[in-house]
């Protein structure tokens, strides 16, 4: 996760060092998702046939590949996204295989719990990445900044070679074909969580990918305030630290009523992003602070939601539907951030706070459908 939010956390000075228009910050934060969307669906099918860890050092090859190639190469709007896209797909062979290495040897009640702790370390691996981000740009510039997330991935790597034991034996038998996804599908309350999942990510990736340059608009706005001496980058880090215990914590009060608990949460969500975007108008710790409570009405059903998913489908079904769950998420990451520059030109660029208002409220009516599919009723 080294490198999951360096750019994120560098886009102010990206966009003041190549003049990005807010559509094209947004499309190169947009590919890093769209290379986890074109490749989830191979990668995370392919555990079950091959054991995970196989597809995770593949993941953290290409992880290691993408940051240093930005570092590298990166000149403007399409080198960075080809190296975001690269990232991505190097996400997509790490993240649900490593999930699904997890799920295959923790069954029963302890089951949902493992996975919340499991979902939680993305936020963990998020926050700092922010904070590393922010410290190596000050002191070596943004170039530098990609290059040292590049060893994170070689580091994982190295870990799970040295602590996890030989690869289970994978069963033989007549498996299902790759993209054989039809079980899903006809599980309608999977195809219910996979939907609030899409939503979800919607939300989570938008305001990661904004977070910084919000928090920059906010120290322009309110030049010496406090709350912004930490500088946006630090900000973002220690908000993203509130989703681990809020996940974990969403997920223990879901457990027994997970479709009714995620649905009251996604509403939640929707009246918090309305709260933030009126933040542009607000004191800068007063902001910040919506902002926060935000993240945390989006985290909280993080891991509800992927334990559900486990929870209603079989063991045979869980790649595929997994593959699924991954695929809707992150192809809704890839284009929320890209969508939320758009609104943010379209309200007249980001030195105006209704132009955040409206791009805030935009996160809270995908909140809100999909607290409507969560909670639409199987028949």
């Amino acid at each position: 996760m080294a490198g999951f939010a360096t750019y994120p956390a560098v886009l102010p000075v990206l966009r003041s060092a190549w003049g990005l228009t807010n559509t094209d910050a947004g499309l190169v934060g947009g590919a890093f998702f769209g290379g986890y969307m074109l490749a989830v669906p191979l990668l995370v099918g392919l555990t079950d046939r091959v054991p995970s860890r196989r597809i995770y050092f593949i993941g953290c090859a290409l992880l290691a590949a993408g940051a240093a190639g930005f570092a590298l190469a990166a000149r403007g709007v399409f080198s960075a996204a080809a190296t975001q896209v690269i990232c991505g797909a190097g996400l997509a062979g790490t993240y649900m295989p490593g999930l699904k290495e997890l799920s295959d040897h923790v069954q029963g009640p302890r089951q949902g719990r493992a996975i919340a702790f499991y979902t939680s370390t993305f936020g963990i691996g998020t926050s700092l990445s922010y904070l590393l981000a922010g410290i190596i740009t000050h002191a070596g510039g943004w170039r530098m900044a990609f290059l040292v997330a590049s060893a994170g991935p070689v580091a994982a790597a190295l870990l799970l070679a040295a602590s996890l034991p030989a690869p289970p034996h994978v069963a033989a038998g007549n498996p299902r074909r790759l993209f054989d996804f039809a079980p899903v599908y006809r599980n309608r309350t999977a195809v219910g969580i996979i939907a609030g999942y899409a939503a979800h990510c919607w939300e989570l990736f938008a305001l990661r990918s904004w977070m910084v340059a919000f928090f920059a608009f906010l120290a322009a706005a309110h030049q010496g305030a406090r709350a912004m001496q930490w500088g946006g980058p630090a900000l973002a880090a220690a908000i993203n630290l509130l989703g681990p215990p809020s996940s974990i914590l969403g997920n223990e009060a879901a457990a027994g009523r997970r479709r009714r608990a995620i649905t009251a949460i996604m509403c939640a969500s929707g009246a918090c992003a309305l709260a933030a975007g009126a933040g542009a108008w607000m004191p800068a710790a007063l902001a910040v602070a919506l902002v926060a409570l935000y993240f945390v009405a989006i985290m909280c059903d993080s891991a509800a939601l992927t334990a559900g998913l486990i929870e209603a489908v079989t063991p045979e079904a869980r790649g595929g539907a997994m593959a699924l769950h991954s695929f809707a998420g992150f192809a809704a990451g890839m284009g929320a951030p890209l969508v939320f520059g758009m609104l943010l030109d379209a309200g007249g660029g980001e030195a105006r706070p209704a132009a955040w208002a409206i791009a805030f409220g935009s996160l809270a009516i995908v909140s809100l459908l999909g607290a409507a599919a969560v909670g639409r009723k199987s028949t």
